[in-house]
């Protein structure tokens, strides 16, 4: 005779049908969601660990990838900056690039993204999906403005091989000073609040594309990947959490993450890795373009301490959709707290690892 077995889901909560009303807040539709299923669930716990990273004082890390800052996320990265729940940044230098439209009032638009691409050439218009930018009045009016930033700030770039965190830095804050709508960069808020933003290429974008340009014409500026790798694994050694928050993969999700086998593998500096990680992506793991793998299988290279649903969490899903739900979350839920200044600590940092 078979005995049945007690049921694996015994102490698992019930599924109830959950009611959406009318004038509810963001965290109550983040809990009706986490009351649900499939991606909503992992939305709730997405949130969720943000909000733990948060209250608990990590040093977070946000990555971006796609092209979300020229479609006009970058407003919701300055509301978490202002509220100091992102201590460092690591972007693709394209997003760098097109936040700066916005600061200087150069035209982007909304378009549909079924337009003749053969005419939108013609009319000297580029796109980027439902994205239309100019490529006169926006593109090459950026460019000049690039190559206008490196010669008014010359003599801070000049000298020395610069971590891109630092040329951020100093553009961030030559935005801020003569940009009229400095309050619509990132970059620029970033600067201000004391936020290092890397990028995850050195060469991969359109303000290195104009570096090859002032190069040439007499205002060399050298960038040192090594300096990114050495600087970007300091911060991780020094902080006493880190949170990890990366939308998309791509290049910066692994220059985050490559900061813990720096310390341990390469430095041969004992180090466990990350301690918390949301990811909001779309990519697959079997052919690769995960960029650097799972979470769990992240903690095999030791890029995070250990596994767990309650320090991991991956969102298959678009991060346009996603990334405004934990942002609005997260303000809802946690209070503002200061701002670490790690551009500041930077030099103590440096010293920190490489005396260890």
């Amino acid at each position: 005779m078979h005995l049945q077995r007690p049921s694996y889901f015994h102490d698992a909560p019930d599924i109830i049908p959950t009611r959406v009303k009318r004038n509810q807040t963001i965290s109550d539709l983040v809990e009706a969601l986490g009351a649900t299923s499939f991606e909503a669930r992992n939305v709730y716990r997405g949130a969720n660990l943000f909000k733990r990273m948060v209250h608990d004082g990590d040093t977070i890390w946000l990555g971006i990838a796609g092209a979300g800052i020229a479609g006009g996320m970058g407003g919701m990265v300055i509301s978490l900056l202002e509220a100091g729940f992102i201590d460092i940044i690591c972007s693709t230098g394209a997003q760098v690039y097109h936040d700066l439209h916005f600061a200087f009032g150069l035209p982007v638009k909304a378009i549909s993204p079924l337009a003749n691409d053969d005419e939108l050439r013609a009319a000297g218009d580029t796109r980027i999906y439902d994205i239309g930018i100019r490529e006169k009045e926006t593109l090459e009016a950026q460019d000049e403005l690039i190559r206008r930033f490196i010669v008014e700030r010359y003599d801070r770039l000049k000298g020395k091989a610069l971590s891109s965190w630092e040329f951020n830095y100093e553009m961030g804050l030559w935005v801020a000073e003569t940009a009229p709508h400095p309050e619509l960069s990132f970059v620029a808020v970033a600067a201000r609040a004391g936020v290092p933003i890397f990028w995850d290429s050195l060469s991969n974008h359109s303000i290195a594309m104009n570096l090859a340009r002032t190069d040439r014409e007499g205002y060399p500026v050298v960038l040192s990947g090594q300096r990114d790798i050495f600087d970007s694994a300091a911060i991780s050694y020094g902080a006493n959490g880190t949170g990890f928050v990366e939308l998309g993969g791509g290049g910066p999700k692994n220059f985050i993450q490559q900061t813990g086998p720096t310390i341990s593998q390469i430095l041969g500096v004992e180090f466990e890795g990350a301690d918390r990680g949301l990811q909001i992506g779309t990519a697959v793991e079997r052919e690769g373009s995960l960029s650097s793998c799972t979470f769990s299988e992240a903690v095999t290279w030791g890029k995070y301490r250990s596994t767990g649903d309650d320090k991991l969490v991956q969102i298959w899903g678009e991060y346009s959709v996603i990334f405004p739900i934990l942002t609005a979350f997260v303000l809802d839920q946690c209070p503002n707290r200061p701002h670490k200044q790690i551009v500041g600590h930077m030099p103590a940092l440096i010293e920190k690892l490489a005396g260890a």
